[in-house]
């Protein structure tokens, strides 16, 4: 890891922690230095690390955030310490609220800018101040000032972005089409015999614990976690334990084949996203030295297996160039069950959510205003919605879009796979297993099988009671979907009787069992994502992108890259919405705002600009001309206006054919507007441009031909001569100022003519939003297109 803190010549100074060095004459310039906060800023680097942050870079979040002006150099550097202080300050109390003024004794003054950039994006985008503790939930608590969200799905993701979008401010609505909250999630109580347990149907394990959301919010309700056990024996298809050394040798094997898998996508370059994980793996199997050993090949097997229950899906449907993309992001640590269930986590996040169960949603309708969202018959509308249903659930298309999907975010649902994994739960009314291990698997003897209860959960330790789970993957949790529930509880009994009995242990009928069939679920049809051949890890990404102009918007576990298939990923994509949500909700504010107020200053300077053109610098048949006369230079900017609406001019020189023309278009333009209204349009020209124009002979079309030709400018409305042209208009203005009006006739006339401008400016308007006006039929019909530019 690079070092972030300079040394050699410099020195500490102990009052405000700045790292000050000597130019060589004497004088300082602290914004050049590394700022010291913290003696073990290596720790904090850490820290900052199991929270997706790099140790010594900026993430692309932070570079398209802007928290630094210039990338790299030392206000990169500083930034990256405070911002590492400011995690590992919130980590070390959790139960409280991390305010920015904690660390204004800590962080010199002249990175007061970095701090505000640093500790806004963290709290903005959920890496600070989570969760369900006391001081936390407060701040959902306040009424709602901001506009109206409608997310779809209580589950994880769901839940996080409800929680923070309240917690900002905003109304939020919450459709859940079960009768339950967690989605995937789903720990439910089994009883029965004085025995009850919580059994986890759905997401289990807390796979890392280093940085894991989760594991904080088990933190701050005071939840301990238990760690899962390395040690998982393994039994034959007869009962009999596998032999620890054949099993050692396997699992090195499996091991290398891994590896050399890897080796293998990287010799095949892009050839490789076409071929599947298990393809390469067949072909590397069987090794030298156990080869044709069939309890070999039935361990490998298993290890097969175990990874099919990763990923949800058969090896023989992953990708070999991407199955493992998400490798890197890992956040390590222990693996961990959470006594009780993680329903009670669901359960907390849920508490004063508004929540509305059983709301199926069938249709969501999104466009530039808002979005509508239909279930049932009702209809329910808002600002801005976040759809958080599975994979499975867009696969599926149970779902319309108005309008549809973007092409991009189809190809991706579809190349990207959603799996499957299925349990066996039963509640016994004692522990015949032991209490020494949390897991242990068995094999089988067909490969078509072998995903079938090869795995089995003891939550006797942390679910209340004497509860084992039986774990069906690959192919066998499909199969296992139309099995029996008889059958299956059956096979179970057999092979646990077949571990047990010979050891002398009896293996008791259970109390009461469950079988859970996701992939059969309207609301799942499937446990969770994984890189399906011809998918990539940048699908995950296509799937988290926003549609119609930040109104409609992603979360869930299939639309994170770094933490797919995981609890946490989804709980962590909801956060990451509900900053996406509210930056887009902020940024429409801020240009409605800007509309508003360009509105307000085109309408003043529509009508300053009529007025300057009551009395013009020039004027030659149609065409009139405004400049600021202290400014003699020839090429300085003037206005020029072209008129339309009344009858040319006789001029010297013009012939009848164009003076004819030119009446035609007056007369057609003068129809719509019964002979009582003008049409200016405008374009900016030099002065001495100006009076080339002026010197043109052959009337008003032949000016028009000479504008378009050989000046090449094009004409058009006032809306489009921008900021350069109010500066010279208010440059004319002040020019103009002092002079006093000619007679009071005039002043009343000028007043008039005011008022005037005014109604053609709003009739104007309203011609630009009804674009059937017949006014720019003929305009662009007969002049635009032949005198204009485009």
């Amino acid at each position: 890891m690079p070092n972030l803190i300079s040394s050699g010549s410099n020195v500490i100074n102990g009052t405000n922690g700045v790292v000050y060095g000597n130019s060589g004459n004497g004088v300082v310039d602290v914004s050049d230095e590394i700022i010291v906060i913290n003696k073990d800023a290596t720790n904090e680097a850490l820290i900052a690390l199991t929270s997706g942050f790099p140790a010594d870079s900026l993430t692309s979040e932070e570079i398209d955030g802007g928290v630094v002006s210039v990338v790299g150099g030392i206000e990169q550097v500083n930034y990256i310490l405070i911002r590492n202080h400011i995690i590992t300050r919130w980590r070390e109390d959790v139960f409280s609220w991390v305010t920015k003024e904690m660390f204004l004794d800590v962080i010199p003054k002249h990175c007061r800018g970095l701090l505000d950039k640093a500790y806004d994006y963290l709290l903005s985008r959920g890496f600070i101040n989570f969760g369900v503790a006391p001081a936390i939930k407060e701040k959902i608590l306040g009424e709602a000032s901001r506009s109206n969200v409608i997310i779809i799905g209580a589950g994880l993701a769901g839940l996080a972005a409800a929680r923070q979008l309240m917690s900002f401010g905003y109304k939020v609505t919450v459709l859940e089409g079960r009768k339950r909250a967690g989605g995937r999630v789903y720990t439910k109580k089994m009883d029965g015999a004085n025995k009850t347990a919580a059994a986890d149907l759905g997401g289990s394990v807390l796979t890392g614990t280093l940085g894991n959301p989760l594991g904080i919010l088990a933190k701050q309700l005071s939840y301990p976690l238990h760690k899962v056990r390395d040690k998982c024996p393994l039994y034959n298809v007869d009962g009999k334990p596998v032999d620890p050394d054949l099993d050692t040798k396997v699992e090195i094997a499996y091991n290398q084949i891994l590896d050399k898998a890897s080796s293998l996508r990287q010799l095949m370059g892009e050839v490789s996203q076409d071929v599947s994980l298990g393809a390469a793996l067949e072909s590397l199997w069987p090794v030298d030295g156990i080869a044709g050993n069939e309890e070999a090949t039935k361990l490998f097997n298993w290890h097969i297996a175990n990874l099919e229950y990763a990923n949800a899906a058969l090896v023989s449907k992953l990708s070999l160039a991407f199955w493992d993309q998400d490798d890197p992001f890992d956040m390590g640590g222990d693996h961990c069950f959470l006594p009780g269930g993680n329903g009670r986590l669901v359960q907390a996040l849920s508490e004063n959510v508004p929540i509305q169960y059983e709301k199926i949603v069938h249709t969501i309708r999104y466009g530039g205003h808002g979005v509508q969202v239909i279930s049932g018959g009702q209809i329910y509308e808002g600002d801005m919605a976040l759809c958080t249903v599975p994979l499975g659930v867009l696969k599926s298309g149970s779902i319309k879009f108005i309008p549809e999907l973007p092409q991009r975010k189809l190809e991706g649902i579809k190349r990207l796979g959603f799996g499957l994994l299925n349990k066996v739960a039963m509640l016994f009314p004692y522990v015949f297993w032991g209490t020494d291990l949390d897991t242990f698997g068995h094999l089988t003897d067909d490969q078509s099988s072998r995903g079938e209860f090869f795995l089995f959960y003891s939550y006797a330790t942390v679910a209340g009671g004497p509860l084992l789970i039986a774990l069906v993957a690959g192919e066998a949790a499909h199969k296992f979907e139309s099995m029996p529930p008889t059958d299956a509880v059956t096979q179970v009994l057999q092979i646990l009787k077949g571990i047990y009995k010979p050891k002398g242990i009896d293996v008791p009928d259970p109390i009461q069992t469950v079988c859970t069939r996701w992939g059969s679920d309207p609301f799942s049809l499937g446990s969770y994502s994984n890189v399906a051949v011809g998918a990539s890890g940048d699908d995950y990404d296509i799937l988290a992108e926003s549609v119609g102009d930040g109104r409609l918007f992603f979360a869930g576990e299939a639309t994170t890259k770094r933490y797919p298939a995981t609890m946490h990923g989804a709980f962590l994509t909801g956060l990451r919405e509900a900053a996406n949500m509210s930056h887009y909700a902020s940024n429409r504010a801020m240009r409605t705002k800007v509309q508003r107020n360009t509105l307000k200053n085109t309408h003043s300077c529509a009508c300053l600009l009529a007025d300057l053109f009551r009395e013009p610098d020039l004027e030659f048949g149609s065409f009139s001309v405004i400049y600021c006369k202290k400014n003699s230079d020839p090429k300085s900017v003037a206005i020029l206006r072209v008129k339309f609406g009344e009858p040319q001019k006789k001029n010297e020189g013009s012939r009848p054919d164009q003076q004819h023309s030119s009446s035609l278009l007056v007369q057609q333009l003068q129809t719509h507007f019964n002979q009582q209204q003008e049409f200016h349009v405008y374009t900016l020209l030099s002065r001495q441009q100006a009076l080339e124009l002026m010197d043109v002979r052959g009337g008003d079309e032949m000016r028009l031909n000479y504008l378009c030709e050989n000046l090449g400018v094009k004409l058009i409305g006032r809306k489009g001569l921008g900021p350069s042209a109010d500066s010279v208009i208010a440059s004319i203005k002040a020019e103009r100022g002092n002079r006093r009006p000619a007679s009071t006739s005039l002043t009343l006339k000028s007043g008039w003519f005011v008022i005037y401008n005014e109604i053609i400016f709003w009739f104007t308007h309203i011609c630009n939003v009804c674009v059937s006006v017949l006014l720019y039929i003929y305009l662009l019909n007969f002049i635009v297109n032949r005198y204009i530019k485009i």
